[in-house]
Order: structure tokens, then C-alpha cells, then sequence
């Protein structure tokens, strides 16, 4: 009996690293995997001293989407929205986490592993990693997925991968915004090393401030965005690190903080 875990968790100087571990199913989204994936994701969340999460993935796969074998075993509506449900709180919990969530796509993600990409604040891929949202290839058109992807790319050129299926390589996916760094295969880890040590070196109340209020605000319109914003601005200013930090640029120091 296997008894390897679905995702495997790894942790160093405030950075966690959650691992997708199904490779010979090209780690696609079981329902077992999307629990041991909400399990670790809510287990964070009370993690005071974290500061940035990767989510990476073992094999030449990054995530296939979801386990089509499973799905097609049980056709049943209520299945089908409970276990879509399931995958949507899995995709909120990586929003509603206080820091950022960095995926490491060393290959291939599609449909639901698309999705997973496009739902991460940061990407960094491999020169060799392809993306698509090619359910409807299948006849199934990728609705959810369509829903991160289309707040990460331009609306034209997420519909159109939406209703083609079609990949697109690393650079594209740079070129579209769909992904933040591109690197060789051999530097992918130190560009993502590189990426965390830029966040960590923040003071962590101002990233979790600026999280939850960077995705809040683009739901908004233009002017209840700019009241949100400059709420968050005036509390932010309130906090130590950012008093600190400004006293620091006066005084043309380094800032002092915990």
C-alpha cells in the first residue's frame, strides 16, 4: 500500500512548501488530493511565523486538472457539484491565505492545473512548461478554471484558450500575464528562491494588508476601489513596520524590523 502523502510539506525560514505528489497520475486533482491540499492550506492559515508559500509538484507534470477517472465513475449531479465545490474552496483558501502563494510550474498544467496557476499570487515556470485549459476538447468547457484565468490574462486571449483547448508555451504565457518569471529548468529553484527572499525581507503585516486588499479592490469600481485603498493605506501607516520603515528612510537607514 502507498503511503507516500498526496501533497508533502516542507518548511524553511518562514516559507512552506507544498508539494503536489501524485506523479504517476500527473497529479491530477483526486478528491483525496484536493483534501490533503485544503487540510495543509487551512493548517496555515494560524501559521504566525510564515511568510510566502510555494506550491510545486513532483514529476514532469506540474497538475493535469482533475482525475478524470474519478470523476467519470460516479455521474451523478450532486457529485459533480460537491466535488466542484470542493475544488473552488481549495482555489479561495490559496486567495484567503495572509501571504503570498507562489507556483513553481516545472511542466505541463492544464484545465484545473491551469486554474491552480492562474489562482496563485506569483508564478515562475520552466522554459519547458505549457499551459492550456483544454476540457473542452473533452466536450467539458473549463468553467472554473475560466474564472482565475480570466483575472490574470486579457479577456480575448482567455477566451480564446478557453474555447481552442490550445496550449500555450512558457514564453506566452509570460507575454500574457499568466506567469511572473520564466527561467531554464536548471534555475527554476533559485528564481523561485530568488522571488521568496524578495517577499520575505517585507515586513509581514503590510504584505497580508496588501494582499487582502489588492483582490478586493479590482472587484470594486474605480472610486470605492480608491476609498478601500486609502482605508488600508491610513491602518497600514498606523502599524510599527511602516513607521518604523519611514523613520528609517528619513533618517537614511536601514529599516529595524522584527
Amino acid at each position: 500500500m502507498d503511503t507516500e502523502p498526496l501533497v508533502k510539506r516542507a518548511a524553511k525560514r518562514g516559507t512552506v512548501t507544498l508539494t503536489l505528489n501524485r506523479p504517476q497520475a500527473f497529479n491530477a486533482l483526486s478528491e483525496g488530493m484536493l483534501s490533503a491540499l485544503q487540510r495543509e492550506l487551512d493548517a496555515l492559515l494560524a501559521d504566525q511565523s510564515l511568510r510566502v508559500v510555494v506550491l510545486a509538484a513532483e514529476g514532469r507534470v506540474f497538475c493535469a486538472g482533475h482525475d478524470l477517472k474519478e470523476m467519470r465513475a460516479q455521474p451523478a449531479l450532486e457529485y459533480y457539484r460537491r466535488l466542484f465545490a470542493q475544488c473552488s474552496r481549495v482555489m479561495l483558501a490559496l486567495r484567503r491565505l495572509p501571504v503570498p502563494v507562489i507556483a513553481r510550474v516545472q511542466g505541463i498544467a492544464t484545465a484545473a492545473g491551469c486554474q491552480l496557476v492562474a489562482q496563485c499570487d506569483l508564478a515562475v515556470a520552466s522554459s519547458e512548461a505549457r499551459f492550456a485549459v483544454s476540457g473542452v476538447n473533452l466536450g467539458l468547457f473549463c468553467s472554473t478554471p475560466g474564472v482565475p484565468l480570466a483575472r490574470n490574462v486579457a479577456r480575448k486571449q482567455a477566451f480564446e484558450m478557453l474555447v481552442t483547448g490550445e496550449f500555450i508555451d512558457a514564453a506566452t504565457a509570460l507575454a500574457r500575464g499568466l506567469v511572473n518569471r520564466v527561467v531554464e529548468p536548471r534555475a527554476l529553484d533559485a528564481e523561485v528562491d530568488r522571488l521568496v527572499a524578495g517577499i520575505a525581507a517585507k515586513p509581514r503585516i503590510a504584505i497580508a494588508m496588501g494582499k487582502e486588499l489588492f483582490y478586493r479592490q479590482v472587484e470594486l469600481g474605480l472610486e470605492p476601489a480608491y476609498e478601500a485603498a486609502g482605508e488600508a493605506m491610513a491602518c497600514n501607516m498606523m502599524d510599527a513596520a511602516a513607521l518604523e520603515g519611514v523613520q528609517a528612510f528619513i533618517e537614511k537607514r536601514a529599516p529595524r524590523w522584527a
